[in-house]
């Protein structure tokens, strides 16, 4: 009978023993030095694993994280970390079967704020507390894509301005705390956007700007001027844990853990050095790449790699796939995407410093297609309303507006708006998970007999519509993956790039 060892502080010495690497350090020297608001699975397969690899190399033993939930299912995260010691195992995915474990300790506490709103801004406004940092969601900036400014009719901001004592947003925690600290004298924190979202720190300066200047437009006026907000570049392929992930940690190496985080080997982390008086964690130690403009680095990653998960998204679902390596198995989904990405995102680049766009490509295609990481398609095709304006658009955009090639962009729009329908090609029901599906859907329904139905939404698609060569190329598309469906098109484009 195998024996299983739980998970915790005190079973430590166990977990070593059975070729899980702990932690090298005594978590009891640690110290808070940074709060996190949306602790999901990349946060703990990126950010708290570069800091867990700072503290085994003796550094950086002063900015431990305080995790933060503010949703209801976070309650759940709240009770699994508490019963844990707020340790988790990172089990790390290779191609080819290879599977390597590790304990992470650098998440020292967690709070979950419909029950402990107070205990969350005592810890903000520590002097300990140097930096808050943030995995929001693309969608959850708050920030209204068309005009760049932040929504006051947004979920829970008027409660968190009549109730600046009892936040239930991120804003209203953070801009509370900034608030205190300014009247007490402290220093405020930094502030670091790791979400997948261009220019992360100018959207996160003009979300908590525009909530305090809701508030208190003298208060906005020192966050603008004290606070920080570097922008950041982040990439970890980063699937859901699934049952089978716990079944298989326990079985394979006795280890117990309620919720682990599976992964890809790839890791990247680009980070603007622009941190606030509170100074930064010697994060370049750990393989972060400080750096003075991260803009070259998060258009590549926005428009090659998040561009490329919708191509296959919607396209590859549609066509009966149900998980990103199958699809990246098939020879003419390899094709259509080296075709998007070399003739169609790659001219819209800048240089990127220190990296080979062309082996990039190639890497992307490798990590897309690794078995073990089973990352689903449907979580690629979730928020594309807020995805898709951010990822692949300003492509599109780039090569209408320089004559350049753009049918296969054009089309991945086109499946979009076929599986917006809620109905796969075999009759089967889809789940649409987007915070405008109703008028999606009821916009891609109408698609049979007004066609550009789906693209003349103008808060999600601006003018597109008003463009002939859009329309005509889209049109082409979308009759292809009705009629004759997705896989289809793929093979069309595939082929030779382009309708003409």
């Amino acid at each position: 009978m195998t024996v299983v060892t739980g998970l915790s502080t005190s079973t430590l010495a166990d977990v070593a023993r059975l070729d899980v690497a702990v932690p090298q350090y005594d978590r009891r020297a640690v110290s808070l030095g940074i709060v996190h608001f949306g602790v999901g699975g990349f946060h703990r397969s990126h950010q708290a694993m570069y800091l867990d690899s700072l503290m085994n190399r003796e550094l950086g033993h002063d900015w431990g994280i305080c995790g933060v939930g503010l949703l209801p299912g976070d309650q759940r995260m709240r009770d699994v970390l508490r019963a844990q010691d707020c340790l988790y195992t990172l089990v790390v995915k290779e191609p080819n079967g290879m599977r390597t474990a590790r304990v992470i300790g650098s998440i020292l506490d967690y709070l979950y704020g419909p029950d402990e709103p107070e205990e969350i801004l005592g810890t903000l406004t520590s002097p300990d507390i140097r930096a808050v940092t943030l995995t929001l969601t693309e969608a959850g900036y708050n920030v209204h894509r068309v005009t760049g400014q932040f929504d006051p009719d947004g979920p829970g901001i008027a409660h968190d301005l009549a109730h600046p004592d009892l936040p239930r947003t991120a804003f209203g925690f953070v801009v509370e705390a900034l608030a205190r600290r300014r009247a007490s004298g402290l220093a405020p924190f930094t502030v670091v956007s790791c979400d997948n979202v261009q220019g992360n720190g100018h959207v996160a300066r003009t979300a908590f700007s525009g909530f305090a200047e809701l508030r208190d437009p003298e208060l906005a006026s020192w966050i603008r001027t004290y606070v920080a907000f570097p922008n950041s570049m982040v990439d970890r392929i980063t699937p859901a844990t699934t049952d089978d992930d716990r079944a298989t940690l326990q079985g394979e190496y006795g280890l117990a853990d309620a919720w682990p985080v599976v992964c890809e080997p790839f890791t990247q982390w680009i980070l603007e050095d622009n941190f606030g008086s509170g100074g930064r964690p010697p994060f370049d130690a750990a393989g972060v790449q400080l750096v003075a403009d991260v803009e070259p680095y998060e258009l590549m990653k926005l428009r090659l790699l998040n561009a490329s998960h919708q191509a296959l998204g919607y396209a590859g679902y549609l066509a009966g796939y149900r998980y990103v390596h199958e699809a990246s198995a098939d020879p003419a989904f390899v094709e259509f995407l080296l075709g998007y990405m070399r003739d169609e995102a790659l001219p819209t680049l800048q240089p990127v410093p220190g990296v080979d766009l062309q082996a990039y490509i190639v890497e992307l295609i490798e990590r897309f297609a690794n078995p073990e990481i089973r990352d689903t398609l449907a979580r690629l095709c979730v928020d594309a309303s807020e995805r898709i304006p951010k990822f692949l658009l300003p492509v599109i955009r780039h090569q209408l507006d320089t004559g350049g090639p753009a049918d296969r962009a054009i089309a991945v729009i086109a499946c979009w708006a076929r599986y917006a329908e809620g109905v796969d090609e075999r009759g089967e029901p889809i789940e649409v998970v987007d915070p405008a599906r109703d008028v999606l859907t009821a916009a891609a329904r109408r698609q049979r007999t007004d066609p550009l139905a789906f693209v003349e939404n103008r808060d999600v698609f601006g003018s597109l519509v008003d463009d002939e060569r859009f329309t005509r190329s889209y049109r082409r598309a979308l009759s292809c993956v009705r009629d004759h469906g997705a896989r289809a098109v793929v093979e069309a484009l595939a082929e030779r790039g382009t309708w003409d």
